[in-house]
């Protein structure tokens, strides 16, 4: 599989194209800014947006999503207990900043479920705490965190339906994945799982558990 990054929009998300190299089925993750050098790559590599991923449902992480879902005809996906956030602009922050972004959902994921880039598989696992419905999703030794994790820290859990307990409860599902696993954050460096489970202060301490 090959993949691609991307930093979009004010709040500088971290988008990411991501596709197998056979098909060109492709998934895009949290388009958060305006998509044009998303579709100038996809035009480019002639790549086939199959998903648009969504980690969670706020505003930076969505606000590209129409556009490109008018301009490739993808499915929008997201764990079902984010998708009230997609059409509440209170709810998906957009109405903090003097925006009503609403966005409709194709594909309500749940835990667990895995969705098909060519032969490759991603799962989603429900990572709740930084919003109700955060999810993660793993690929071939390469794990999307959306805002539940971050190199060096964590999502925030103060805005509507975060809850610091809930997210440290997440964060012990991430153990599960081999310390070799890249893992590519919503906002910031990439890293590796292993050296977030020697360093980051909310997940280091949940390793000797």
């Amino acid at each position: 599989m090959r993949l691609q990054q991307f930093t979009l929009g004010e709040m500088q998300v971290n988008t990411y194209l991501l596709w197998d190299e056979e098909t060109l089925e492709t998934a895009c993750f949290d388009p958060g800014g305006p998509p044009e050098e998303l579709l100038t790559e996809i035009r480019d590599k002639k790549l086939t947006l199959k998903y648009i991923i969504l980690t969670h449902g706020h505003y930076d992480h969505i606000g590209g999503v129409n556009t490109l879902k008018e301009q490739t005809g993808a499915l929008v996906a997201i764990h079902t207990a984010d998708a009230d956030l997609l059409t509440n602009p209170a709810l998906n922050l957009s109405a903090m900043f003097g925006m009503k972004v609403v966005v409709k959902a194709d594909q309500l994921l749940s835990d667990g479920e895995v969705l098909c880039l060519g032969s490759n598989m991603l799962k989603a696992y429900h990572t709740p705490g930084h919003t109700q419905g955060s999810m993660v999703i793993s690929g071939p030794g390469l794990l999307f965190s959306g805002d539940t994790l971050f190199a060096g820290n964590v999502g925030r859990t103060d805005l509507p339906t975060g809850d610091p307990a809930t997210l440290t409860s997440s964060l012990r599902k991430l153990l599960q994945f081999s310390d070799e696993t890249r893992l590519f954050p919503g906002h910031g460096p990439d890293t590796i799982l292993g050296r977030e489970k020697q360093n980051n202060p909310f997940l280091k301490p949940l390793v000797a558990r």
